[in-house]
């Protein structure tokens, strides 16, 4: 195998104490995940860009762009993943409760939202709880905002849901934008992005990164876009971290993200405990607070039914196939 070589080293690539402690000996050489195949895997490491066949098939879902990873001794044997520091995943597609890995140790999720068809509060609730479940800074990039007259709008909508967030407004294909996301693209920093297709993710990975690779506009009939990322890849950008680009998501089901979903609406989650009943659905019980507080028009209705949404959803995609089995039948009553 022909490596490419790179003057980088094991800090700039991500690599801190996390995963220092988790070496057996001096003999184990840690690699970084830059993309997942199908069997085999894009490596990165000081002494440069490598693929690393798995040959066990079907285990390559068990990896994550990002992860750091031991390569098995002698050819063949599994590579070992290094505990990580985070892991961003949503519910796998199908009937079953699978978790989908999305990338790994991953310090700021940018979500991308243009100012157009595509902003949607709801969706954008489910990308915060994403990050918000693993501890991940989300920051919130506002793009296309120069083809229409009311961007302000968008951003003012943002703020009232997002209080706590940061969010910018951004020309995706302005080179000003490296200076502005600079804080959070250091050396060894590694960023994911993610949002509907069309939005700008690509066009932002260009920026970022220096690169020089196709993207497609939106479609004017419903702002979304042609696919132009088709896997999730790790590029280094200029500023010396890491950014994964990943595909539009038509879908995004949350995996044993409850505490995501609270962490998005403290105030609802923090009022939903004082209900009368421990297991109140929030729909009819006596002595709902969240019903009491809905007919005082403390909290808005509609809030509050998109955070039950989340937290149905979340709960069973959990659940075991008893339980759901159970509930499916209660439901058909």
């Amino acid at each position: 195998m022909i490596t490419t070589p790179i003057a980088l080293t094991l800090t700039d690539l991500g690599w801190d104490d996390h995963f220092e402690t988790q070496l057996h000996d001096a003999s184990e050489v840690p690699v970084r995940v830059t993309r997942v195949h199908r069997s085999a895997l894009s490596i990165l490491s000081n002494a440069g860009a490598e693929r690393l066949r798995l040959f066990d098939r079907g285990t390559a879902q068990n990896y994550a762009v990002g992860d750091w990873i031991i390569p098995g001794a002698i050819e063949g044997d599994p590579p070992r993943i290094l505990g990580r520091k985070t892991i961003i995943r949503r519910r796998a597609a199908g009937a079953e409760n699978l978790a989908q890995l999305i990338a790994a140790n991953i310090d700021t999720v940018f979500i991308v939202s243009s100012c157009n068809d595509d902003f949607n509060v709801a969706r954008l609730e489910r990308y915060v709880a994403l990050a918000r479940a693993e501890e991940v800074e989300p920051v919130l990039l506002l793009t296309k905002a120069d083809k229409v007259e009311d961007a302000d709008t968008y951003r003012s909508w943002a703020t009232e849901a997002f209080a706590d967030m940061s969010i910018l407004t951004i020309d995706a294909r302005s080179a000003q934008t490296v200076e502005t996301l600079a804080p959070w693209c250091g050396v060894g920093c590694t960023v994911a992005l993610v949002g509907s297709s069309g939005v700008g993710k690509s066009t932002l990975t260009n920026v970022l990164t220096g690169r020089q690779e196709d993207t497609a506009e939106i479609r004017e009939d419903d702002a979304r876009g042609r696919h132009t990322t088709t896997a999730r890849s790790m590029f280094r950008m200029s500023t010396g971290g890491w950014v994964v680009d990943t595909p539009g998501m038509r879908s995004l089901r949350l995996y044993d993200g409850r505490d995501g979903v609270d962490a998005v609406f403290p105030d609802i989650a923090e009022l939903s405990l004082t209900c009368q009943f421990n297991d109140c659905t929030h729909l009819h019980e006596p002595g709902c607070s969240l019903l009491a507080a809905v007919a005082a028009g403390t909290l808005d209705a509609a809030r509050v039914g998109r955070w039950q949404k989340l937290v149905d959803e979340d709960d069973r995609s959990t659940e075991s196939p008893i339980t759901a089995a159970e509930r499916k039948r209660a439901e058909s009553r």
